[in-house]
């Protein structure tokens, strides 16, 4: 009797929306890397980003590799803004499978150091976003029968390191993909979470980062390596395919083994 082996990662035709999906010039970030994995592997992406300029740049990459792609500009802490971003998916390809909720900012120093409008703000951005974009976007997969949502967390929520308001954001955003998977399973909603470790993205080289910090960097890791936006981008694309049907509720730790060594506070 023939192996019933599934022949491919079923993204084929689905439409998928990734926020934050721009990203300095042609810099490769977490969500432009999500963004050309899911097209180049046949979903239907809206790239959404504040800055219209940069999701169009990721549309042309996506293009330029033989993807379908349509660049939208919103601000996902905005309830009206998140409901247009699905509205302008479902409108455009007819329904919709995937959501990667991928924005974010960072903040350092403990809650003695940090301003309480920078801590609102880190959490309005960080949480506040993904629960609206989900909450507009979960309506639409329940009439395409289902899909899956993708959070971006970080291991500062599995070890705090002198980052507190971001740790505690981070930390939310494991519970908010806990309790979702929980409540949508039901609908056939897959929730999952990634959790970066120290990856070099244009969101880190452009607040300016030295040689000597960034090889420290690299060498916090089992592996020695250096993470980028691709290898955050291969687990969004994984958690959102139909390879990862029966998983739900999960945390990838996407991070070279950083996590399983003594914490230690950022290099600057």
């Amino acid at each position: 009797m023939p192996l019933d082996i599934p022949a491919s990662d079923g993204l084929d035709g689905k439409v998928a929306i990734v926020t934050g999906a721009g990203a300095l010039d042609d810099g490769i970030g977490n969500g432009r890397a999500a963004a050309i994995l899911l097209a180049v592997n046949g979903a239907r992406v809206l790239c959404v980003d504040r800055d219209l300029a940069l999701a169009q740049r990721t549309v042309a990459m996506i293009e330029e590799a033989g993807g379908n792609a349509l660049a939208c500009e919103a601000d996902v802490t905005q309830a009206s803004d998140c409901e247009a971003m699905v509205s302008a998916a479902t409108t455009r390809w007819g329904r919709l499978d995937i959501l990667d909720n991928n924005v974010g900012i960072g903040s350092r120093g403990n809650i003695l150091e940090e301003d309480p409008a920078r801590w609102r703000r880190v959490m309005e951005v960080n949480v506040d976003s993904m629960f609206l974009a989900s909450r507009a976007a979960i309506p639409a997969m329940r009439e395409a029968g289902g899909g899956a949502i993708v959070n971006v967390s970080s291991i500062s929520a599995l070890r705090p390191r002198g980052l507190t308001t971001y740790s505690v954001s981070k930390s939310a955003v494991i519970g908010l993909t806990q309790a979702m998977a929980v409540d949508h399973g039901p609908d056939g909603i897959r929730v999952n979470c990634v959790a970066p470790g120290p990856v070099y993205t244009p969101m880190v080289y452009g607040g300016g980062m030295s040689p000597e910090a960034r090889s420290q960097r690299a060498q916090a890791s089992v592996l020695g390596l250096e993470g980028s936006g691709w290898d955050i981008g291969h687990a969004v694309r994984f958690l959102a395919s139909d390879q990862a049907r029966y998983i739900t509720g999960h945390v990838l730790v996407v991070d070279g083994g950083t996590t399983l060594r003594g914490p230690s506070r950022d290099v600057r």
